[in-house]
């Protein structure tokens, strides 16, 4: 079993820039691919990024490309999340989700375990 614990989040300006951490327990981290989800008020839990389990690989949505970088550290565990040039629709509640697999996956449902988010407010 894997345990999942972000921070990172916080309240910054439009164009400002974040980064969250997930650390990971266990011994097998380098196990899971991980990725990035998020969720706003009264909306879907929406797919950020993701990343393999070497690191190598990497997926985006159009809607953050360019903007955020998704990267891990599997000698410490964690996995982080770079958002640069933030806008006020990328708030949301910001979850980390690993998946005992090979392949990365955008759906929620085929991640196997969850962190407890961390809000990230943009203001305009």
């Amino acid at each position: 079993q894997v345990q999942l614990v972000e921070s990172g989040g916080g309240l910054v300006q439009a164009g400002g820039s974040l980064r969250l951490s997930c650390a990971a327990s266990g011994r097998t981290f380098s196990f899971y691919v991980m990725g990035w989800f998020r969720q706003a008020p009264g909306k879907e839990r929406e797919f950020v990024a993701a990343i393999s389990r070497s690191g190598g690989s990497t997926f985006y949505p159009d809607s953050v490309k360019g903007r955020f970088t998704i990267s891990r550290d599997n000698a410490k565990n964690t996995v982080y999340l770079q958002m640069n040039s933030l806008k006020p629709e990328d708030t949301a509640v910001y979850y980390c989700a690993a998946r005992r697999a090979s392949l990365l996956s955008t759906a929620a449902t085929e991640y196997d375990y969850w962190g407890q988010g961390t809000q990230v407010t943009v203001s305009s």
